[in-house]
């Protein structure tokens, strides 16, 4: 396959990377806020008094992780808010792109801690703890094992 490239200038090149993180950013924030404000109802809830200690302790990671995942997500909108027409541009680029991919780490934690959680209620403390960890193995094979694999170089 032949190189792919674009004829921009940097500013331009700032500019689309920046538009892209912002796309990638308005999926996962609406789903990290769903997430959040339903575990958040959760302590609300009668049966809440009744879990057990272990199942306590996955909500509080859930819970834990999920609202850090919100934070890291939303981020990169409020840095661009204090820096917007201070021509950082790249800065806000770079940390941006680091900022949500530690955000999509805790939301990747997040799920499965709250998969862990439900299927700990739902069935039982080890089909929960099995959920989890499964959950988290399709989520490290989705979201980092296959796009890493992409970028291997091509044979021909």
């Amino acid at each position: 396959m032949d190189d792919y490239t674009r004829d921009e200038t940097e500013a331009q090149k700032l500019d689309r990377n920046w538009n892209e993180l912002l796309q990638e950013l308005r999926v996962s924030q609406t789903g990290v806020q769903v997430l959040t404000g339903f575990l958040l109802t959760l302590p609300l809830q009668p049966a809440f008094a009744r879990i057990t200690t272990l199942e306590r302790n996955l909500y509080v990671a859930a819970i834990s992780l999920s609202i850090l995942a919100t934070g890291l997500l939303v981020a990169p909108v409020s840095m661009h808010r204090v820096l917007f027409r201070k021509r950082r541009k790249e800065s806000l680029v770079e940390v941006g792109s680091w900022v949500a991919k530690a955000g999509l780490v805790a939301l990747g934690l997040a799920s499965a801690t709250v998969a862990a959680f439900v299927f700990s209620i739902v069935f039982t403390e080890a089909v929960g703890l099995w959920v989890g960890v499964a959950t988290l193995v399709v989520y490290t094979l989705a979201w980092l094992v296959l796009p890493l694999s992409m970028t291997a170089p091509e044979r021909d």
